[in-house]
């Protein structure tokens, strides 16, 4: 039997709309924006305090989004709490609520992962990412994207594949590559990419430039980082001081039109870093401001 016309283009608008459920899952709001991106910090940054701190730093260093990472601490007043997908709902309200007093919005959380095929743990995780409303979830689990993109497409969050550097005696180890990251999601839905992360490559003596060219299209996020030098296990320099081609980095995003997050991850200077990184988040601003 013939469709007809108009059942043939009711069933191409439908095919249309189930495309666009598929891959776009809710952007990241203007207000977030520093300059052309939606720039803030990972709050491993602050690891030397509270997650309540951790937001208020971010803040007072210009950045509008915070990456979670499992364990930290929640607040001064209740040290024993620990943020992670595993905390109760008032815990996870008072989150929320300083979130707001401090206008800085959670976009992300990770690295995080479950025990291998663990369906009940990862949908923890993603019930987590709903609740607090996050663009994404940043993990190393390439074992599990079977389950994992099961789940990106029934909760409508993107996830992020993070790398760390090269572990030359650990052959197993390979999410360091961008090219076997790309190889893992290419053919999955296009809300699973990765967590870029500049210093780790670098580190490995890759040049960030050419993987955020290699991944384009795939990026969810980035945990920008700058090094005094590329090849080298060596602390951060100020975003923008280095040579890790910050500039040609966000000139590439902004010509890939990047719309995902951008974390500054700034392993230096631990106890007094909020002077550096707003030297990073002006550096994305000022950046945004001459190239607009």
């Amino acid at each position: 039997m013939n469709i007809s016309s108009c059942s043939k283009a009711k069933f191409a608008i439908l095919l249309l709309c189930n495309a666009a459920a598929t891959v776009f899952a809710a952007p990241i709001p203007d207000d977030c924006k520093v300059g052309d991106f939606f720039a803030g910090c990972q709050a491993y940054t602050f690891n030397r305090f509270t997650a309540f701190e951790a937001i208020e730093k971010t803040s007072q260093a210009g950045g509008k989004v915070i990456e979670f990472y499992p364990g930290q601490k929640l607040s001064a007043d209740q040290p024993d709490i620990k943020l992670d997908h595993k905390m109760s709902d008032n815990a996870l309200q008072k989150l929320k609520d300083e979130l707001a007093k401090n206008h800085v919005r959670a976009v992300s959380y990770g690295v995080v992962g479950a025990k291998s095929g663990d369906e009940a743990e990862w949908r923890q995780i993603f019930e987590f990412a709903k609740k607090l409303g996050l663009y994404s979830i940043t993990t190393e689990s390439v074992q599990d994207l079977d389950l994992i993109e099961k789940l990106v497409k029934e909760y409508d969050i993107r996830l992020g594949i993070h790398e760390h550097r090269h572990q030359a005696g650990n052959p197993d180890y390979k999410v360091w590559d961008p090219k076997y990251v790309l190889s893992v999601v290419k053919n999955r839905d296009p809300r699973i990419g990765a967590c870029a992360d500049t210093g780790h490559w670098a580190t490995s003596g890759l040049q960030p430039l050419d993987c955020i060219k290699l991944l384009h299209g795939r990026i969810i996020g980035l945990h920008l980082k700058d090094r005094p030098e590329i090849g080298k296990e060596i602390p951060d320099t100020i975003l923008g001081t280095g040579a890790s081609n910050i500039a040609g980095i966000l000139a590439e995003l902004k010509r890939q039109k990047f719309q995902g997050f951008i974390a500054l991850e700034y392993e230096n200077n631990w106890d007094h870093s909020v002077p550096d990184v707003a030297q990073g988040i002006g550096f994305i601003r000022g950046w945004s401001a001459k190239n607009h």
